[in-house]
């Protein structure tokens, strides 16, 4: 009588063995797209951040984006103005953006009215925006506080309010241009490598020497 035991001992054991697999095998793998999309909407306090220096050329109004002394924002300013040049920080490591004029020091924000307003402290989310390539090539920028609501500007360049913009409306387009007369780099007009030449070891030597015969 003493094998049964034993042989049912056995089979719970298989039994307890397929059944962790068959959990383990049904778990979905990990969405990797959902990581992402979680950890841009996250501000990114530990990496360093990217500062780009660029003008924003408005499509309706065919000016560019600026940023005034008293605090206000239009598309009104020719290219190459010293208030269209704007600096562009990451806020996280993929399209969240905090923009403000290089000549203010103000940042471009939208309080809750939909309204476009400067800000010495650009910290709160409602300075955030991010950056959407579409597919005609031209960049939405989208409020991080404000979901859908955008930054948008009519054809005099006066700013329109979030409240009342939509992703495929032409004032929400803008391209990023070079402020005038700053060029891009050439990868031609980078400095070559220096090439440093530490004396040889014994053991380099022996390596050399065996890989030479």
């Amino acid at each position: 009588m003493q094998p049964i035991p034993s042989r049912l001992s056995y089979l719970f054991l298989h039994l307890f063995a397929f059944c962790y697999y068959t959990q383990v095998t049904n778990q979905s793998p990990p969405n990797f797209t959902q990581h992402v999309s979680e950890q841009s909407k996250v501000t990114d306090r530990v990496s360093r951040r990217l500062i780009r220096i660029y003008q924003l050329y408005s499509r309706t109004s065919g000016k560019h984006v600026q940023v005034l002394p008293n605090k206000k924002i239009n598309a009104m300013a020719d290219d190459g103005d010293v208030h269209a040049k704007l600096i562009v920080e990451t806020d996280t490591f993929g399209s969240r953006v905090r923009i403000k004029g290089a000549e203010t020091g103000f940042y471009i924000c939208m309080n809750k009215r939909g309204k476009l307003i400067g800000k010495k402290n650009g910290q709160g989310r409602d300075c955030i925006f991010t950056e959407i390539v579409l597919e005609n090539n031209y960049t939405a920028l989208r409020n991080a506080r404000y979901e859908g609501w955008y930054m948008a500007f009519t054809r005099r360049g006066r700013p329109r309010k979030g409240s009342r913009t939509r992703q495929h409306q032409r004032e929400v387009h803008f391209m990023k241009r070079l402020p005038k007369g700053q060029q891009p780099a050439h990868p031609s007009h980078h400095r070559p490598f220096d090439f440093i030449h530490y004396p040889f070891s014994q053991r380099t030597k022996r390596t050399r020497y065996s890989s030479e015969r």
